[in-house]
């Protein structure tokens, strides 16, 4: 893979940017336009761990995205500034705050497409769908749909929905969904594309089958082939990518402990006493004793919260550790990166390993098996198999264009406008009509609508549809 490449700057519609600025890249350009859309204000009421939070403190999906990108700038400008003063690979300044650019903005929209009640979304989302295809029910319905001339769903439409996929999703909002004016959707640059998917494979493919992982679905099959040809990822992962991963990573690791304290779920004083002792102790004696001088100092100011400020101590001290790890990975795995044979993850493959594992035994234990959290999630479950049974039913039976008269056309008419309205462009202009959509661009239809809810949104529209709440 070549930087050239990598560092596309084109779109799938050519910009209309009246303004050229040097200072101001096409990836900058990408943030300019997300930061402003619906999309990403979503973020804001979708679960990070705890679901359907009254307080201000613990974290959303965009909380969470917002420190991902503010990591990942730093750990790019880290790279940058090697790969153009030791390396001699980047020829500038600005192509080295390019790749910060990049991956900023491409950490900022990782989670896009992340469905209500996080990756639990995804797996409700996945279920429903297996056991439908596997019903008689869906025989009967694609029978009548091959019947009117449509053509049966092929393996990787069918496996877009049984191993759905919230990286997949966030690919096809930025390239339709996120609807400004045409069929581009936000029309994003080909590099932050690439970048964005994480597993640059299809749904049928066998690595989907054996890692539960794609990167686009069926309906973008085109754009990942621009992707291959014009950035020049293949099946490889843009080396951008692995930086925008292990900023997610160092982000969750050491936040959702620290949500976790503060939620009360996280019993500091005895994990720190305990397991963190032991192994900052024998792994990072200077750092512990760093800590300890600021656990004693708190201490003796009488400073309240003390667990909540021992916790932010610790992952401020965690993360830096990582980071320092993950570019030392970047550079030391740099060739089998750019080679495309580079295998798992920067943090994997670093000197953090360890220390990743420590956090995430933390997490799993105290956070992710929290009563309140399982109890919310197992809510999450009903709402959405309940709100995937009403909407995949109705939108499947329109066969004539609807008037909002019948049950199956009032549910429709629920679903977004933007969203129905997309389904029908080609070209740049309505080409068909609703009623006229294959079977897999109604149910595509459907988790563009519900991957899209928030998971307050979804709660509070299943109470209205289930009679529980009037609207």
């Amino acid at each position: 893979m070549e930087w050239r490449k990598l560092l596309n700057g084109n779109r799938i519609r050519k910009s209309e940017t009246l303004y050229v600025k040097k200072q101001r890249n096409e990836f900058d350009k990408d943030y300019e336009r997300i930061i402003y859309s619906s999309s990403l204000r979503r973020l804001q009421d979708k679960a990070q761990v705890f679901p359907l939070q009254e307080n201000d403190f613990t974290r959303t999906r965009l909380t969470h995205s917002l420190e991902v990108a503010s990591l990942g700038q730093s750990i790019a400008w880290e790279i940058g500034i090697w790969l153009l003063e030791e390396k001699k690979i980047f020829k500038d300044f600005w192509q080295a705050k390019e790749l910060a650019s990049l991956v900023e903005v491409t950490c900022l929209v990782h989670d896009l497409g992340n469905p209500p009640f996080g990756h639990y979304g995804e797996d409700i989302i996945r279920s429903w769908f297996q056991n439908w295809f596997e019903s008689d029910t869906f025989k009967e319905i694609q029978k009548k749909y091959i019947d009117n001339g449509d053509v049966p769903l092929n393996n990787q439409q069918m496996n877009d929905f049984k191993f759905f996929e919230g990286n997949a999703q966030a690919i096809r909002i930025l390239s339709k969904l996120q609807f400004l004016n045409d069929e581009y959707g936000a029309n994003f640059t080909l590099g932050s594309l690439a970048t964005l998917m994480k597993y640059p494979w299809s749904s049928d493919h066998e690595y989907a089958t054996s890692k539960k992982k794609f990167g686009y679905f069926y309906s973008e099959r085109e754009l990942f082939e621009k992707l291959k040809k014009e950035v020049g990822i293949g099946e490889q992962r843009h080396p951008a990518t692995y930086l925008l991963e292990a900023a997610d990573d160092i982000a969750y690791l050491t936040a959702d402990i620290e949500d976790g304290v503060k939620k009360r779920a996280v019993p500091w004083e005895e994990i720190y006493s305990g397991t963190i002792k032991k192994f900052f102790g024998d792994n990072y004696p200077d750092h512990f004793t760093k800590l300890e001088e600021h656990r004693l100092k708190a201490i003796k100011n009488k400073v309240p919260n003390r667990e909540l400020v021992g916790v932010q101590n610790f992952k401020v001290m965690a993360q830096g550790i990582m980071i320092e790890a993950v570019i030392d990975s970047f550079k030391e795995n740099y060739e089998s990166i750019m080679e495309g044979s580079f295998k798992g993850d920067l943090l994997e493959n670093s000197s953090a390993k360890q220390l990743k594992e420590e956090l995430v035994n933390i997490s799993i234990e105290y956070c992710y098996k929290n009563t309140e959290v399982l109890t919310l999630e197992l809510v999450g479950d009903r709402v959405l198999n309940e709100l995937l049974n009403f909407f995949v039913d109705a939108v499947v039976k329109i066969d004539k264009k609807p008037k909002a008269k019948l049950r199956e056309e009032k549910i429709l008419h629920l679903v977004s406008a933007n969203f129905r309205h997309i389904q029908t462009l080609k070209e740049g202009g309505p080409k068909i009509e609703i009623n006229e959509l294959s079977l897999y661009m109604r149910l595509l239809l459907v988790t563009d609508f519900i991957s899209g809810m928030t998971d307050s949104y979804a709660v509070n529209l299943h109470q209205q549809l289930s009679g529980i709440k009037l609207p």
